[in-house]
């Protein structure tokens, strides 16, 4: 079992790797990335490092023995003239720069790319916990109708257009209007949006309506940025008064499994994988 180095942006998802590992044995050695990391994960072996500070980042995953990396958490995109990068993020900031330009994916891509040149073995999320892979048919007690079914459908193909596009990865459709589509803003922003809706295109408390789909952009990287859905993600479906949540099976990440399926099911919400 290769050690892994977990290059760890904010959220539960790193937090989630790194016990994962921990619970199975496997060696792990974190980069926090300065400003987004949660701070819980300085109870793991460990250094804090800038977004920029390659050559300390990769001198530490080299010197702790680790010969794979997986990037995980949320990370803003960077104003790179604000960046303080060392001599070895200072040779890869003209490239991520270029890359940036292609949009987010291109600029993953790259920072995988840059890994990979170092000798690491690049692992996905859902390579390290294969568990974290939405799986088809519903997860809970719930299940949708005919009618969310075909908002599911019509979501998707919303998602995989702006997808397409590098714009986003999730949209919101309601008995067939598209709600919300997802940007830079992200899907937790863009389902507290649905609420400032009026009443007449939206569900409402006791009368939930529409769905949430996530989708995989096309040609995207697959071990970095998968879509992902969580606790919060159900929680901010329920205040839209959404009926469920979709994702394609097989790409889409479930952080906090069995916390998402009960939240869910105590607000009358389906999770589901589609093909």
């Amino acid at each position: 079992m290769l050690k892994l180095g977990l290059i760890a942006g904010g959220g539960v998802l790193p937090i989630s790797l790194a016990e994962h590992c921990r619970a199975i044995g496997r060696p792990l050695f974190i980069i926090r990335l300065k400003g987004f990391a949660d701070p819980q994960l300085a109870m793991f072996e460990s250094i804090e490092c800038g977004i920029a500070e390659l050559g300390k980042g990769i001198s530490a995953l080299r010197r702790t023995g680790c010969e794979a990396i997986c990037l995980a958490g949320k990370v803003d995109r960077p104003e790179f003239r604000d960046l303080k990068p060392d001599l070895r993020g200072l040779a890869a900031v003209p490239g991520a720069i270029a890359a940036a330009r292609n949009g987010d994916d291109a600029l993953l891509t790259f920072l995988v790319c840059e890994f990979e040149k170092e000798g690491f073995a690049v692992e996905g999320a859902h390579q390290v916990m294969s568990r974290l892979i939405l799986p088809l048919g519903a997860l809970g007690r719930h299940a949708p109708d005919s009618q969310a079914l075909a908002d599911i459908g019509r979501a998707m193909l919303a998602a995989r257009a702006i997808g397409a596009l590098d714009i986003g990865q999730g949209a919101v459709a309601c008995q067939g209007l598209i709600l919300a589509l997802e940007a830079q803003e992200g899907t937790d922003a863009m389902l507290r949006r649905i609420r400032d809706l009026p009443a007449a295109v939206r569900g409402e408390p006791g009368h939930p309506k529409g769905v949430l789909a996530k989708a995989c952009k096309p040609g995207q990287e697959l071990r970095v940025d998968l879509p992902t859905i969580g606790p919060e993600t159900v929680r901010l479906a329920a205040g839209a008064h959404l009926l469920g949540l979709a994702g394609e099976v097989g790409r889409i990440l479930v952080v906090d499994r069995e916390e998402t399926v009960r939240l869910a099911d105590e607000a009358g919400l389906f999770v589901v994988g589609v093909a």
